[in-house]
């Protein structure tokens, strides 16, 4: 039993899952580095700056709409990397990888048999 639990973790495809977790978890808090580190403030400045900018009071409450666009900002970030960085590679390694269709032999019909005959007939005359 625990052999073959160890030859179930071994498999290629769960150890490549794991180290896909463990990258994107990482980029995921790189991302999330950056746009709290340069993208948030640069909303605050934007926005008026200080303690007032991306942020607006209503009845003495806060709304932080600056936090709501940096994270907008970082999932798009995110997003076009996984689509240039794995997205993309990962389809063109699909196509070369297809193989192309078999064309496709159409069998004349009847009729165009008989036709090709008479052509043929007629040629030789």
């Amino acid at each position: 039993m625990l052999s073959g639990f160890r030859d179930f973790i071994m498999r290629g495809n769960i150890v490549d899952l794991a180290i896909a977790v463990a990258t994107g978890a990482a980029f995921t808090a790189l991302v999330g580095a950056f746009s709290t580190a340069f993208i948030n403030p640069l909303i605050k400045l934007a926005t008026g700056g200080g303690a007032i900018g991306g942020k607006f009071v209503i009845n003495g409450v806060e709304f932080d709409y600056g936090l709501f666009i940096t994270a907008l900002i970082t999932f798009l970030i995110t997003m076009l990397v996984l689509y240039v960085v794995v997205v993309t590679p990962y389809n063109r390694f699909r196509e070369r990888l297809a193989k192309p269709a078999a064309p496709v032999v159409v069998e004349p019909t009847a009729q165009e048999k008989l036709l090709a005959e008479i052509r043929d007939e007629l040629r030789r005359r």
